[in-house]
């Protein structure tokens, strides 16, 4: 395959966010913008509970949290955790300005921050794990393990009244359960449409994500069992032949992922434009990031792909 070098400018904007001022590599730098956003918002300190959860989300995805393994997962890594908090941040100012600081009170916009950074530590595995031996092994049961995790740990730093919801709200980021047979009352569904959202938006509005499908999701997809899976018949059912195979794949995922925004996320990823001043910069990178991926697809010529990733943490495919 042939990529462009990347210079010193291009790899620096590889951990920007769609405005390419925020670092999304950092923790500490995106709790600095939520916490700006929540300020604003409402007038008063970003409470100390959640911005322990940025550090102790930065200490888990290191290998510095007892009793985990580092993050294993080169897609799902705390990269991607970190640019749907601050997409989900945007998303619930947009909320606030379109409707009301009622619909989107603090205790939500706490609960919907602290669900975004939770959302995939599913994929983590413990360090007394004896029945996987890569966390893309979780693929599957990542939401519902993320869930237990945070049913244990938000009691644990003062946040136990989040607890609850947040359990069942991160379920808004799978497919596992249909979003219409989520059970919840309507002011968290609304944060749960809200999470779902940030989910598609920040990791398809990536600079790189066509090169990190190719490069990582492809392998975490073959180890979680996503790639080939058997039906009830036993027989195999390739979804995904190789790297190259989903990235002409993924303008028809995106057909699905637009009607689940559209539909059944009730398009709240349009608060985005609030945010922004009147422009969706999520969506419309998106779309750029789709396109081009239609061209990859119609020429069926992975090696269109412009960029190069550097120190992929990505297992290898089988």
């Amino acid at each position: 395959m042939v990529h462009m070098a990347l210079d010193s400018a291009e790899n620096s904007r590889a951990t920007r966010d769609v405005t390419n001022q925020v670092d999304t590599t950092d923790p500490v730098a995106v709790s600095y913008k939520v916490a700006e956003i929540y300020e604003r918002l409402y007038r008063r300190e970003f409470p100390s509970g959640v911005l322990r959860v940025f550090a102790d989300i930065g200490r888990l995805y290191r290998g510095e949290f007892p009793g985990y393994h580092a993050c294993e997962t080169g897609y799902h890594d705390v990269q991607h955790i970190l640019e749907v908090t601050l997409a989900m941040a945007r998303l619930m100012d947009g909320c606030v300005q379109a409707a009301s600081a009622q619909v989107m009170n603090e205790r939500l916009f706490q609960l919907g921050t602290v669900s975004a950074l939770f959302h995939d530590i599913g994929y983590l595995r413990r360090l007394d794990d004896t029945q996987k031996k890569h966390g893309a092994e979780y693929t599957r049961t990542h939401v519902g393990r993320g869930a237990e995790f945070m049913a244990w740990y938000l009691p644990e730093v003062g946040l136990g009244d989040l607890a609850d919801p947040a359990t069942r709200i991160v379920h808004f980021t799978g497919y596992e359960v249909p979003v219409k047979h989520i059970q919840i009352e309507p002011q968290y569904r609304m944060v749960g449409n809200l999470l779902g959202s940030a989910d598609i938006l920040a990791q398809m509005a990536d600079r790189y994500y066509l090169e990190k499908c190719h490069e990582r999701l492809y392998p975490e997809f073959v180890l979680g069992g996503i790639a080939r899976q058997v039906d009830e018949k036993g027989e195999e059912k390739v979804l995904f032949s190789s790297p190259a195979d989903l990235i002409y794949k993924t303008p028809g995922f995106f057909t699905g992922a637009h009607k689940r925004l559209e539909h059944d996320l009730a398009g709240v990823y349009r608060y985005a434009d609030g945010h922004f001043k009147g422009e969706n910069l999520y969506y419309n990178v998106v779309r750029k990031n789709i396109d081009y991926a239609r061209t990859i697809a119609e020429a069926q010529d992975v090696s269109l792909l412009r960029r190069r990733l550097l120190d992929s943490s990505a297992p290898e495919a089988a």
